[in-house]
């Protein structure tokens, strides 16, 4: 844990010292040392998948592709940023990079966390630099509305998590998740575990989140920078799902998941309808993660260890296919200035080389082989088929408006006749290095999913 960490709080000297012309350079050789130096964690040789323990934190097949997900967007989200750092004074890039660097310290921790509230504590740190991303380098006036929203609803839901882990704790005389899984907790009668549960869910489902408290995600997704945009998607939805997978082990009775289930697949609908009336490209992209965050509520809730399985594999997926869209999105913003999906058709006659990368995006998010997004997808509906066989129809029809809007995105951005006819500058290495970053993982795990499957 600590060859990772070490090396990443030393990333705050490095910005600080180095000379102005060279601090993304260095900045990006470094981040990008330590996201290899995390594959390592790939290796949990224990029965129990439990390595690199210390005292505060530990290992598994959970947290493990999670961490090296979080490690390998910093260098990402750097060279994504380049455009606007470059333009911005010294002070302003270093406040920048520090901030990006607090963040994936803060994730580590969360992700490695064996107390519960110590999880909780850092759980809460994350708002701490993602709202200043939001808010200083945001691209609208209306971003600072956007971090209330942030704030309001991801606080307030947390609030309930913090009161059940003080009475779990009462309980039990300890938070450890490692205790969780090996020890039967005391039980609780039926009413006490339900409104423990339900008050644990709360955060979780906030903050990936379900559909129905979902409002700040699309604000927060369209007001904040690149980076923001791509570690919101990428990282930070995915501490609602981990949340939800690392305390299902401590509430050993039946709990009513069938309100949940109902709510979760008619969000993942209302989600994707609402995808085919956006005219704003972040926003379509914003609630396509809702739409894919409620397929991993369905898995988690099942309560089953392939469900588990099938909720990781599409987090990681969905992970990489959504920082890599929203990647896409900035490239055509840097050069077209708007958003606005009307206004910016017929790139492909103008950048004929992004097309490629634009297909190749739409194609994993519909989640076609051999993407990594297939096999979590599959995962998840082969599951909930075995839990209600009625669930086929509405997973269908999400599979189906999947498809419709990414091929609708895709058709409407890059055919058609340009309404733009400004000078539009090429395509940069820059940005091909970027986006084959993300798709690498996408096709090389395919062929080998064990490594982020919980077995």
């Amino acid at each position: 844990m600590l060859k990772v960490l070490l090396p990443t709080l030393m990333l705050i000297p490095t910005t600080m010292l180095s000379p102005q012309n060279l601090i993304t350079p260095i900045y990006v050789l470094q981040s990008s040392l330590i996201a290899f130096i995390s594959l390592t964690w790939f290796y949990c040789p224990l029965m129990l998948h439990l390595s690199n323990m210390t005292p505060l934190t530990s290992i598994d097949q959970l947290s493990a592709p999670l961490m090296i997900l979080t490690c390998w967007l910093l260098p990402l989200m750097v060279l994504a940023n380049h455009h606007h750092l470059q333009h911005e004074p010294k002070s302003l890039r270093q406040t920048f990079l520090i901030t990006i660097t607090v963040l994936q310290a803060a994730l580590l921790i969360t992700f490695s966390a064996t107390e519960m509230t110590m999880f909780y504590v850092m759980f809460e740190t994350t708002l701490i630099p993602t709202l200043l991303l939001i808010t200083r380098w945001g691209a609208q006036q209306e971003r600072l509305i956007a971090g209330s929203y942030f704030i309001f609803y991801t606080l307030t839901s947390s609030l309930p998590l913090l009161i059940a882990l003080l009475f779990y704790y009462k309980i039990n005389y300890h938070t450890s998740f490692e205790l969780t899984m090996l020890v039967n907790t005391k039980q609780l009668t039926n009413q006490t575990s339900l409104i423990l549960w339900l008050a644990c869910m709360t955060a979780f489902l906030v903050k990936l989140p379900l559909y129905g408290v979902h409002l700040w995600l699309p604000k927060a997704h369209v007001e904040a920078p690149i980076a923001g945009s791509m570690v919101l998607a990428a990282i930070l939805l995915k501490l609602g799902g981990y949340g939800m997978l690392r305390m299902m082990p401590a509430f050993t009775t039946t709990m009513p998941t069938i309100p949940l289930t109902a709510l979760a697949l008619w969000g993942s609908i209302m989600a994707s309808t609402i995808c085919l009336r956006q005219t704003d490209l972040k926003s379509l992209i914003a609630y396509s993660s809702i739409s894919h965050m409620a397929l991993v509520i369905l898995a988690i809730l099942t309560n089953t260890q392939w469900g588990f399985t099938g909720a990781l594999t599409l987090m990681i997926a969905h992970g990489l296919t959504s920082s890599m869209a929203f990647c896409l999105a900035n490239t055509s913003y840097e050069r077209t200035h708007t958003r606005t999906m009307t206004l910016t058709t017929g790139l492909q006659l103008l950048l004929p080389l992004m097309t490629t990368w634009w297909l190749l995006m739409s194609l994993a998010n519909m989640a076609l082989p051999p993407s990594i997004n297939l096999l979590g997808e599959l995962s998840i509906i082969v599951t909930l088929f075995k839990w209600s066989p009625t669930t086929i129809i509405p997973l269908t029809l999400n599979t189906l408006l999947t498809a419709i809007y990414s091929l609708y995105m895709f058709i409407t951005t890059q055919h058609g006749k340009p309404n733009i006819m400004t000078t539009m500058q090429p395509s940069h290495t820059r940005e091909h290095l970027l986006l084959t970053l993300h798709l690498i993982p996408l096709l090389l795990i395919m062929l080998k999913p064990a490594l982020i499957m919980l077995t």
